[in-house]
Formats: C-alpha cells, sequence, structure tokens
C-alpha cells in the first residue's frame, strides 16, 4: 500500500523527468522551483549546462563557445515550454490533492534541486506564506532571486 511519501516522491520525480525530456537528458544539472499560496500555483525551471546556469529558454546559449561538431540543439519552442510548464503545475496541484487526502499541510515553496551524473533529488520545503503577504513581491520575484542566487555560486 502507498503511504504519502510514495505519492510526493513519485510527483517529484515525474516533475525531473519533465525537465529532464526538454534537454533531453543533456544536463549537469536542474533547479525546479514549485510554489502554492492560496489558489496559486506557480512551477518553473533552469538548468546547469557546461559550467553556464541557463534559463529554459536560454538552452542554447549553454552550448555557444564550444568546439564540437556535437553540439546539442535545443528545443526552446514556446509550446515545449508551455507544455513543461503545464504538466509541472499539473504535478503539483496533484501533491496538493495528495497533500489533502492525507492529512499532510501543503508546502507554500519547493525548491528542488537534481544531479543528473548522480541521479540524485533534493529539496528545500518551506510552509509558510513567502509571496502573499507582500505588496510587491511575485513568485517570479523568487525564482529570479535563486537563479541569481544559483548562478553566483558557479
Amino acid at each position: 500500500m502507498k503511504v504519502f511519501e510514495d505519492y510526493f516522491s513519485e510527483l517529484q520525480t515525474d516533475m525531473v523527468a519533465i525537465c529532464l525530456e526538454s534537454v533531453e537528458n543533456k544536463a549537469d544539472e536542474i533547479y525546479i522551483y514549485c510554489s502554492y499560496e492560496p489558489e496559486m500555483y506557480v512551477f518553473d525551471f533552469f538548468y546547469r549546462i557546461n559550467e553556464k546556469i541557463v534559463h529554459k529558454h536560454q538552452l542554447n546559449e549553454a552550448t555557444k563557445g564550444l568546439e564540437s561538431q556535437h553540439i546539442q540543439v535545443y528545443d526552446v519552442s514556446r509550446e515545449r515550454q508551455k507544455a513543461a510548464l503545464r504538466i509541472g503545475n499539473q504535478n503539483l496541484k496533484l501533491i496538493h490533492k495528495k497533500c489533502k487526502e492525507f492529512n499532510n499541510e501543503m508546502p507554500t515553496e519547493m525548491k528542488l534541486y537534481y544531479n543528473v551524473k548522480q541521479n540524485s533529488l533534493k529539496g528545500k520545503y518551506r510552509y509558510d506564506l513567502v509571496y502573499s503577504n507582500d505588496d510587491e513581491l511575485l513568485p517570479e520575484d523568487i525564482f529570479d532571486l535563486w537563479f541569481e542566487e544559483v548562478k553566483k555560486l558557479v
């Protein structure tokens, strides 16, 4: 019989799979941002490829300057990105549904870090409101701050 943690990890694994599929498994690290604050779901992600931190629409910039005939060209079409975001959002809603079903608190924020080579997933979870109680902050701002924070570390 499945317990809450099984569902929770399966859905997070699916989020990683969606992001991996977007880069045809050719990334070093994936950073996934999920947010839920009353009636608003946000799912977004970025990558580390070739020692560069890039947004999903900038994937091809990660291969610029590489001297190889086998340079990966990524599909960064709006359709592809929207599809990945839609599936990620659906997974986030399913996590919320499972939280209710199992009487668990829904995280307001999940920052997932996936190391592709090591096949390891780590997460940081928050349960307090991050932006709803702030007149200026939007979920995109939090995502962008995390992106910049990670970029400084590389």
